[in-house]
């Protein structure tokens, strides 16, 4: 039923509508700081300059994994059966107390224990670990064996492992070079760029693997020892002696302290080989290497890295649990960028272009050491190539330079997923209106309900971050879907406004019609909207993996439908009243249809530009120039609109100059 004039709506709602259009002020203010603010959070990768940027965080794909904590127990040189009775039974039993598990599982193999707490999914990630520590700092002393200390996992979920890399040598053309060994790649791994790029923000974790890690390796002559009366025991001992700085107490001369302090430290393998292990019966000392060999040598490995066939080393780089993976990859390529020129870089040669006769007499004429022993001078090749120009270089000889090399980056699939969405979005918006524009033949009225979209999805990346809903393929899905109905809300609000004001009479308060006809529908938009939200109550109530999947998908869904209300009911009315009311006269209403087709050309020619289509360019260009044409104001009106020349009177003849 259509109120009357004089019995404005009353209600709840259209008290809320009236306020907004009271307050045109509040409404600017609010809808300036949604536009920030959803800039601000939104997840696409937009480089602004100095704009503050907090997004969501977005990933490609959804997280599916269980809440789950990892505990590692390693007990070095033990069988998996002494493992599970001794470490990860006892554990596993303590553990069990922890509030908020509902599973345990536990594995055990030679040398370490991993147990997998499975917590409820309403228990927060951190909150979890806390209580994990907690648990483990109070175990019962005996409880574990003396040397095994277990350990809380990274915080990281399964798909975390955001980035992959390679250490590999570059000549000055980028190009790949040989001259590392294994061992040394993975040393520059292990001691320079792990520890540098852990110091990003947002990582966790990064892995080492491939290559082999560098140990010294005593390896006992059995015989030996049987000759000189010692045992594996003493032997074992005193290699654990031998690498430590004894600290003893302080002596004064000549009133000043002085603290007495025994190095000991071990500098090389032949340190080693000096420690005690006994004194002889002649009172000699047997030293270490009287019974053993003592050297550098691979540690035992587990894992190995290959790369189009070749072994390599590199490392897999772990985001922390609820940061943002995109920023934590910028992260970690800028903390890259800063390390590369640090890398260690050598000498090499490519002995089929040259010899070392021709190096050295390279050498003598230029000043320098060409060999130290077998091996290159580094030091003075080194020095001398950076020095010179690339040309005056010898045949074969160049420079190696370490870098990190990525084999895979998240970062282009989730560009590949805003992407999906972006175009989605551009498309249904460029879609949308040209809808609006050919159904209603208004320019004006299309743009105040086309500015519905990009409103109510920056809105619901608003939500998102406040609820803490992250960005991914599915929950964005959400917001693609429910676009139709966006623009359902505004079409109807505005359809009735107009209605109300071509009925109106012409000296009652425009801003009365507007709010009598937005009223009149608010209460049926709100229900429309809320049968919708209703019917996705079900997907709320899922539970596991298909809950994780989808309720992000209904609340996205729930979230633009929500703002578009809004929206429809303060920002609509608002801009109608501002915009529209009261200023359409006939000759606007004749030239709108052009003006139309004029804004759909525009927009169908940046589409087809953007997507390289020409011939569809060109025909928006010729379609644009056609409605460019016929709204071309004529030399005549130019002449009635400035004054120059004033229309004939009612009855009179046609004035000179004057054409209709």
């Amino acid at each position: 039923m259509t109120s009357s004039p004089s019995t404005p709506p009353s209600g709840l709602l259209p008290a809320f509508i009236r306020f907004f259009l009271e307050q045109k002020l509040v409404v600017g203010l609010l809808l300036a700081a949604v536009v920030l603010w959803g800039v601000a959070v939104a997840p696409f990768d937009w480089k602004l300059g100095g704009f503050p940027r907090a997004p969501v965080p977005v990933d490609a794909i959804p997280n599916l994994g269980e809440n789950q904590q990892i505990v590692f127990t390693e007990w070095a040189g033990r069988s998996p059966q002494d493992v599970e009775d001794q470490v990860t039974y006892p554990l596993t039993v303590s553990l069990l107390g922890v509030p908020g598990v509902h599973e345990v599982r536990s594995t055990s193999m030679f040398g370490a224990s991993l147990i997998f707490l499975i917590f409820d999914e309403d228990i927060e990630f951190y909150w979890a670990r806390a209580r994990i520590i907690e648990k483990l700092n109070s175990l019962p002393s005996g409880l574990l064996p003396a040397d095994a200390q277990p350990a809380l996992g990274p915080d990281a979920t399964a798909l975390g492992q955001i980035f992959w890399y390679t250490l590999e040598g570059r000549d000055p053309d980028g190009k790949v070079t040989g001259g590392w060994d294994l061992h040394e790649l993975r040393s520059v791994q292990d001691w320079t760029v792990r520890y540098a790029l852990l110091a990003a923000e947002g990582i966790s974790e990064v892995a080492s693997i491939g290559g082999f890690v560098r140990e010294y390796q005593v390896d006992v002559d059995p015989d030996a020892l049987r000759a000189h009366g010692a045992t594996l025991a003493q032997v074992v001992a005193a290699v654990r002696k031998s690498n430590l700085d004894i600290g003893a107490r302080v002596t004064e001369i000549n009133r000043v302290e002085y603290v007495l302090r025994g190095v000991g430290f071990i500098r090389d393998a032949a340190d080693i080989g000096q420690a005690t292990v006994r004194a002889g019966p002649d009172g000699l000392p047997i030293r270490v290497r009287d019974v053993a060999t003592v050297g550098l040598g691979p540690a035992q490995r587990r894992d190995a890295l290959t790369k189009m066939g070749a072994e390599a080393v590199g490392g897999v780089v772990v985001v922390r649990e609820g940061y943002n993976p995109l920023d934590a990859i910028h992260n970690v390529k800028a903390k890259i960028e800063e390390i590369r020129p640090g890398l260690p870089a050598r000498a090499i040669v490519d002995w089929t272009r040259t010899d070392r006769a021709a190096l050295e007499a390279f050498a003598a004429k230029e000043g320098l050491s060409a060999f130290d022993g077998d091996e290159l001078d580094q030091a003075a090749w080194l020095a001398w190539l950076r020095a010179h120009a690339r040309p005056d270089w010898p045949a074969g000889v160049t420079i190696s330079q370490l870098d990190v090399v990525s084999f895979y980056d998240r970062t282009g699939l989730i560009h590949e997923t805003l992407a999906t969405l972006n175009d989605a979005l551009a498309q249904q918006i460029l879609v949308t209106v040209l809808v609006i524009l050919l159904l209603i033949l208004h320019l004006r009225t299309a743009l105040v309900i086309s500015s519905m979209l990009p409103l109510s999805v920056l809105l619901c990346f608003i939500l998102m971050k406040l609820v803490g809903i992250d960005s991914n393929l599915v929950s964005l899905a959400g917001i693609a879907i429910a676009i139709g109905a966006i623009v359902d809300m505004g079409i109807i609000v505005v359809e009735n406004v107009l209605k109300h004001l071509a009925e109106a009479p012409p000296d009652e308060p425009r801003l009365e019609v507007v709010h009598r006809g937005a009223a009149e529908v608010s209460s049926a938009v709100v229900t429309a909207i809320s049968t919708t939200v209703i019917s996705f109550l079900p997907v709320f109530t899922m539970t596991g993996a298909e809950g994780k999947m989808f309720i992000p998908l209904a609340f996205t869904k729930t979230f633009v439908l929500a703002a578009s209300v809004v929206l429809a009911l303060t920002v609509v009315p608002t801009a109608v009243l501002l915009l529209i009311a009261g200023r359409d006269g006939p000759r606007e209403r004749n030239r709108a249809p052009w003006a139309g087709l004029g804004v759909a050309a525009i927009l169908a020619g940046a589409f087809a530009l953007t997507r390289g289509w020409t011939a569809a360019w060109v025909a928006s260009l010729v379609v644009l120039a056609v409605a460019v044409y016929r709204l071309w104001p004529s030399a005549d009106s130019w002449r009635g609109r400035v004054g120059c020349m004033p229309p004939p009177a009612v009855g009179a003849g046609p004035a000179p100059g004057w054409r209709r």
